[in-house]
């Protein structure tokens, strides 16, 4: 894909402290992309085969709600992981992204990613066991949310 090198990646928070030859397997993987301000890097129902490390800007997760239009879900920057559902079956984007300020991130091929976990568990189970860290962070956040939305009715009742 490009010149991203596994020292390159090692700079990226979700990849700290991953053992240098699992970076190794990754680096020809990834690619260093610059998203312009408001361009859509996936919808909602597409088909999920990339993730992103970001390294500067910003994302908007959104959902469009019908008869409400879009809804901002989370909003993502520097450090944070754009895309889970490459690696999990349906291989379905859940939510929609676009990029509300210039981003700078590493573009990963799922698809070459998943390859390579089958081929050594180990970097597998390392992905996985990360990548399972920012699911439960991001549901804990989605429950905060929902509390500071419904909770004060709820006292009312």
């Amino acid at each position: 894909m490009s010149d991203v090198t596994a020292a390159s990646l090692a700079t990226h928070g979700f990849l700290r402290r991953m053992p240098a030859g699992q970076l190794a397997q990754l680096a020809p993987c990834a690619s260093l992309v610059v998203v312009p301000r408001g361009r859509r890097l996936f919808e909602d129902g597409g088909y999920a085969r990339r993730f992103w490390l970001i390294r500067s800007g910003s994302v908007v997760l959104d959902l469009h709600i019908p008869g409400q239009g879009m809804a901002v879900i989370d909003t993502l920057g520097m450090g944070d992981v754009l895309g889970w559902s490459w690696l999990f079956p349906p291989h379905v984007w859940a939510f929609g992204a676009v990029a509300v300020q210039p981003v700078e991130a590493f573009e990963l091929d799922g698809r070459a990613v998943l390859a390579r976990c089958d081929a050594d568990p180990a970097l597998g189970y390392e992905l996985t066991r990360r990548f399972l860290g920012v699911v439960a962070g991001r549901l804990q956040a989605t429950r905060m949310r929902l509390l500071d939305r419904y909770a004060p009715y709820n006292a009312l009742a």
